[in-house]
């Protein structure tokens, strides 16, 4: 592989960061860590990788995004409070859970991104090792993820109405 091909993974071409988004991606992250932190949540730094993930498209991107990601979660955590609660450290009931979560979304025609966390908020907490109980950590996962979806669309929502009659690339030039 050359250097050229190499850099076209890394390069945008379509649309790179611009110092809006970016002064718009920190400030949403930083709220909702700040939110989460002052709701004392355990793990508070879930609602800002939320946010952040959130935040790397665009409002209308974001929306289906965002509810696949909110269904997901829910889904990840309540089967993995049941399978915590009746199959403690079993990798066996984990690797159940994965597929149980799978044939539904076969059987529902989900996005896989919904299916992906779903899976990922299951595994977190069935496999992360805690000193609270399961059912505790999905809700705690659940209320992160979601605080991180809603501040992230508010940013989306909030910035829209702001930034009225500002270019969306400063850079750019009008082409009227």
């Amino acid at each position: 592989m050359t250097i050229g091909k190499l850099s076209e993974w890394f390069v945008a071409k379509d649309s790179p960061p611009t110092l809006a988004h970016t002064i718009q991606t920190a400030a949403g992250a930083v709220t909702s860590y700040l939110i989460a932190r002052l709701l004392r949540s355990p793990e508070a730094y879930w609602a800002p990788i939320t946010t952040l993930v959130v935040m790397q498209t665009t409002l209308t991107a974001a929306l289906p995004f965002s509810a696949q990601y909110f269904a997901g979660t829910a889904v990840g955590a309540l089967v993995g409070a049941f399978i915590d609660h009746y199959f403690p450290g079993s990798i066996w009931a984990f690797g159940a859970g994965v597929l149980g979560i799978g044939l539904l979304g076969v059987a529902l025609q989900v996005p896989r991104s919904a299916y992906r966390y779903a899976n990922i908020t299951m595994a977190i907490v069935i496999l992360v090792t805690r000193s609270t109980s399961a059912k505790l950590v999905a809700l705690h996962r659940f209320f992160e993820v979601s605080l991180g979806l809603a501040v992230g669309l508010g940013f989306f929502a909030l910035w829209q109405k702001v930034s009225v009659g500002f270019p969306a690339n400063p850079g750019a030039r009008d082409s009227a």
